[in-house]
């Protein structure tokens, strides 16, 4: 069950605002970097965050998140200036804050339209998730620290428990003190850890084994 829409909305905003600024303050050498996300560039990073708001707000949701759609992304955007590449996500993200004041808790719930699994919620909040950790893949890869305090831990450990549900993963609670509790296949046992670490580990980018749990909670795991 995806966080309020209260609650989603204005911190994806804030979310978005948050990576272009980081986008424009790369150097032209640090938009060239490698990153920790297998062949992929900063700039791979940045072109993939803004084509799939883009896409979206523009609502050609057929095939998100599939490796053909996100490959288009990359390069329609290749060859792009960092500070053009964060011009259009701003004003990819005004079109969609425009977009979301228009639906209210109802239309919150409703089905995901383009085959997508999940509810309107569950998808916005899934922006949010992916362009926190996309910032921290990119912060990684330039040297820089990492946001530890950021609001989008808390929509990157609602997505996770709720994909470890799909999955079937042993009944849980991600249970993050201030930051809420995730329940994982209806709740159980409490699972506490450092929370951005627990982000990486369940997204393939840490070491699980170092938070006493086993490759099982990679939701990327194949």
């Amino acid at each position: 069950m995806a966080l309020p829409r209260n609650v989603v909305v204005p911190g994806m905003q804030a979310e978005y605002a948050s990576f272009a600024g980081l986008l424009k303050s790369l150097s032209a050498d640090e938009w060239t970097q490698a990153t920790r996300c297998d062949g992929w560039s900063v700039a791979d990073i940045a072109a993939h965050v803004t084509g799939t708001l883009t896409d979206v707000v523009n609502f050609r949701l057929e095939g998100l998140g599939t490796p053909e759609v996100t490959a288009r992304q990359v390069d329609e955007r290749r060859g792009r200036a960092a500070a053009e590449v964060a011009d259009e996500l701003e004003q990819s993200a005004k079109l969609g804050a425009d977009v979301l004041t228009g639906f209210d808790d109802a239309a919150w719930e409703t089905p995901l339209a383009g085959g997508l699994q999940g509810t309107l919620g569950f998808g916005v909040e899934t922006l949010w998730y992916d362009t926190f950790v996309h910032g921290d893949d990119i912060r990684a890869a330039i040297g820089r620290a990492s946001v530890v305090e950021a609001d989008g831990l808390r929509p990157s450990l609602s997505h996770i428990a709720q994909i470890l549900t799909d999955q079937g993963w042993r009944p849980s609670i991600l249970a993050f003190g201030e930051l809420g509790e995730f329940p994982v296949s209806g709740g159980g046992a409490p699972i506490s850890a450092d929370p951005l670490a627990f982000v990486l580990a369940a997204t393939g980018r840490g070491d699980t084994a170092a938070l006493g749990l086993d490759d099982t909670v990679n939701i990327y795991r194949e």
